[in-house]
């Protein structure tokens, strides 16, 4: 497997790969870690004219911590996140979630604005920036602008970046915020794509009745999918097991999943209800006793 001939830039500024995009629009694709782009390059799903690798811009890999969350520079390794004392702290549900990326060496080149950029709809990173109202930065010459995660997005493997513009970091607030918080995924093998993967997100008002809720679903159609009606039957409400299983029925209802070779889309409508449900559980534990969630299933 060799990919297509293409031209090779290896920008050593912003300013520089910027430049770049801006001569070669759709023909470029950009190198970060690598993990997605070049099997597809390899098996000439993807055919740039041009490549142009990041890897030299050191001002797009730190974490910074603010007052409600964490910012990422876009190459930031995926292993450097999952190992940060200030990810455990602020995010611990994303310090979570990072384990279930692949294999610990994709883990050490692949990037946490790589993985958002790419936008595969069963992605763990996609999932999280969708369930806590995240936000990138896109630049391009002459300007930046900010893109909410529910507008990010588009389809599969599409994302509102224009040709011309560079996804340089990505905002996550901080989910410590949360009184309660699961993520659950099911994969047929360690290191796989989740079949289906959940986010749960609960704040408890001051009489203990549920004051916001936050379902999340990744593997279940073209991008994350946040489900509002399952959230909305939880709010106000003392989270009984009744409402849990209300909300698990409502989640697996509000979807349309693809069938393939791993699995139907019944089956995926039924993995979806049952996630969902024990991460209502578990969420609610976590509120209610202060005991984390446990979480992430293989």
């Amino acid at each position: 497997m060799k990919p297509a001939p293409f031209e090779y830039l290896a920008p050593t500024t912003l300013d520089e790969a910027l430049a770049a995009l801006a001569t070669y629009g759709e023909e470029a694709k950009v190198l970060a870690g690598g993990q997605s782009l070049v099997p597809l390059m390899n098996f000439r799903l993807a055919r740039p004219r041009v490549l142009i690798d990041i890897n030299r811009l050191a001002e797009l890999a730190y974490i910074h911590q603010e007052q409600d969350g964490l910012r990422f520079g876009a190459l930031t390794r995926q292993a450097e996140a999952e190992a940060s004392p200030l990810v455990r702290a602020a995010s611990p549900l994303l310090a979570q979630a990072l384990r279930f990326v692949g294999h610990a060496a994709i883990r050490s080149r692949g990037t946490i604005g790589g993985s958002i950029a790419h936008a595969d709809p069963a992605a763990e990173l996609p999932l999280l920036l969708v369930a806590l109202d995240g936000y990138v930065r896109a630049r391009r010459v002459g300007g930046e602008r900010t893109i909410a995660a529910q507008e990010f997005f588009v389809d599969y493997l599409t994302t509102a970046l224009a040709p011309t513009e560079l996804l340089t970091e990505v905002c996550l607030p901080a989910s410590s915020l949360w009184d309660g918080a699961s993520f659950l995924e099911l994969a047929r093998r360690h290191g796989d794509y989740a079949l289906v993967a959940s986010v749960v997100l609960l704040r408890l008002a001051a009489d203990g009745t549920c004051a916001e809720a936050r379902i999340a679903l990744a593997g279940v159609g073209p991008t994350p999918l946040r489900i509002p009606a399952a959230e909305a039957v939880l709010v106000g409400t003392g989270l009984d097991a009744a409402r849990q299983e209300a909300a698990a029925q409502l989640a697996a209802e509000a979807i349309d999943p693809p069938s393939d070779i791993h699995g139907s889309a019944d089956y995926r409508r039924r993995l979806a209800r049952t996630l969902v449900q024990r991460g209502l559980a578990a969420a609610v534990r976590m509120a209610t006793t202060g005991k984390t969630a446990t979480g992430g299933e293989r």
